[in-house]
């Protein structure tokens, strides 16, 4: 939209002049983070022994790359933990700069004086299991040496929950003070939540539903048919490709359909219109300016994630539901023993706001469910960070705006 700040992931602005083709380098067969590129500022957590997988079988190793803000207290008890959506990554504040080619996606969240206090809190965010931004996931070596590839075992969010709970015990952190997470972040804060409520402290879930819709499930099919489609996929196996040589145009294709489901047709409609692309005739071979914006989302993420990982992950999300094997979702709801906010963005096409709804009349420390006011759709969650550091900070208030007890007076 005219005057909108820019925000990462948000793309291109309407009639942009799109990339010249030539002299553009084709992208790696893989975006993911390898060993031997630079660190930036992640650190890594080995667990000690393999994982016993929610679907069968065991992960032999599993390493989780996190960043960290703040210092820890020495009883653990300042720590937050932040949980990122589908393409995102440990990255949660800070500059691109070597080993980070955006900058952070919740960077004004995170800091001395906002809302994660860093001077308060120890922020954690790790990048999830079965990630591409230094976690093990397809991408990355098996024991033999070769990439997983198509090998890599199938993955829940109660898996991944499980690796972050192994960093957290190696961190000291028996109970985090607050877990955060929106979209697919959202889905193991409430995983964390219902099947460990003795170590979350607070929970605050945005933009996320108790199990994954037969909608969510049929977009999320759409999007892995066109990457496993794309004759470059070889069934996972492309790790070893040259440059240009991976499953660039089904991991593309499955980009610019999932971002059409992550905005709203208002926020489109105003921001492009019909308008053809600046230089071009669509009746003519060329664009609307709208195919641009779509474009240049898919470039961005095939040079900087992995198509396996996005099969991976995508899979667990249509696994999500907090209810399996715990009685249904009510059953399951009622487990969550923290103090709960659960907030939705009104323009949400993907995760609408009933899904919210449900969360927060089930989970016994929620009351009414929060309301993200924003153009933009799903994405909302991501956007409108003014809005999430109140949701922060109506649930985890500064220790001086916190009300003393019944009975007791305050000073004046």
């Amino acid at each position: 939209m005219p005057g909108t700040p820019p925000v990462p992931g948000a793309g291109s602005p309407a009639g942009a002049a799109p990339e010249p083709a030539g002299g553009v380098l084709p992208p790696p067969a893989s975006g993911a983070w390898r060993p031997g590129d630079p660190p930036g500022r992640r650190r890594w957590h080995r667990a000690p022994g393999p994982l016993r997988l929610e679907a069968g079988g065991e992960l032999p190793e599993v390493r989780l790359a996190y960043e960290t803000w703040g210092r820890i207290a020495p009883d653990g008890s300042n720590a937050v933990l932040v949980l990122h959506a589908l393409t995102g990554d440990s990255h949660v504040a800070g500059p691109a700069g070597p080993g980070h080619p955006t900058a952070g996606w919740w960077d004004a969240l995170v800091g001395p004086g906002r809302a994660l206090d860093t001077d308060r809190f120890f922020v954690v965010a790790p990048n999830v299991l079965g990630g591409c931004q230094g976690s093990t996931g397809p991408a990355t070596a098996r024991p033999d040496g070769r990439p997983w590839g198509g090998a890599f075992p199938f993955l829940t969010q109660r898996d991944q929950v499980a690796a972050e709970a192994g960093l957290a015990d190696a961190l000291g952190i028996d109970r985090w003070a607050l877990v955060v997470g929106g979209s697919m972040g959202g889905m193991r804060a409430l995983e964390w939540a219902a099947g460990r409520p003795e170590r979350v402290g607070a929970l605050l879930l945005l933009a996320c539903p108790a199990a994954a819709s037969a909608e969510q499930i049929g977009w999320a099919s759409v999007q892995l048919r066109a990457i496993r489609a794309d004759p470059a996929w070889r069934g996972g196996d492309y790790h070893g490709a040259g440059p240009g040589g991976g499953p660039h145009a089904g991991l593309g294709q499955a980009r610019r359909l999932a971002h059409l489901t992550y905005r709203s047709e208002p926020e489109l409609r105003a921001r492009f219109g019909r308008d053809p692309q600046r230089g071009e005739l669509p009746w003519h071979g060329g664009r609307y300016a709208v195919e641009s914006y779509l474009d240049h989302h898919a470039d961005k993420l095939v040079r900087r994630f992995d198509a396996g990982s996005y099969v991976v992950l995508t899979e667990a999300m249509n696994a999500h539901d907090v209810g399996r094997g715990r009685g249904g979702t009510a059953a399951a709801l009622r487990r969550v023993t923290a103090p709960a906010l659960v907030a939705g963005v009104d323009s949400d096409r993907l995760y609408p706001t009933a899904q919210q709804e449900e969360l927060a009349a089930g989970i016994p420390g929620a009351d009414r469910t929060r309301t993200i006011h924003s153009p933009y759709g799903h994405d909302g969650f991501l956007i409108e960070v003014d809005q999430v550091a109140a949701l922060v900070g109506e649930l985890m208030p500064p220790p001086a705006a916190r009300r003393p007890p019944r009975g007791v007076a305050g000073s004046r």
